[in-house]
């Protein structure tokens, strides 16, 4: 008998989602390993909003668009050097499918 899933893989249901402190500027951001960390103090509003901003990278991921290390993000191929880009800015294509998508 063959099992058949009925949900992608990572949903709002079964991403762990964490809050900690995080650093002046950052609300929250979507790790390699399928989890979400948020920053702790946020409206239930905001909180929302957030996270299907980051659903949206943790979808990238794996999809296999979108990935990262401590020196690079890696999309569509391409090795971009994170000391070459401001993270989270809106014209980066996997943040600008994040805004238009979320």
């Amino acid at each position: 008998m063959a099992f058949k899933l009925t949900n992608p893989p990572y949903s709002i249901n079964q991403t762990p989602v964490y809050h900690v402190d995080m650093e002046e500027g950052v609300m929250g951001k979507a790790n390699n390993n399928g989890t979400i960390i948020l920053r702790q103090s946020m409206t239930p509003e905001q909180e929302d909003e957030v996270i299907k901003h980051e659903m949206v990278h943790i979808d990238q991921m794996l999809r296999g668009d979108l990935n990262y290390d401590d020196k690079y993000v890696y999309w569509k191929g391409r090795k971009i050097p994170r000391s070459s880009i401001s993270e989270g800015a809106k014209n980066l294509p996997w943040e600008k499918e994040a805004y238009d998508n979320a």
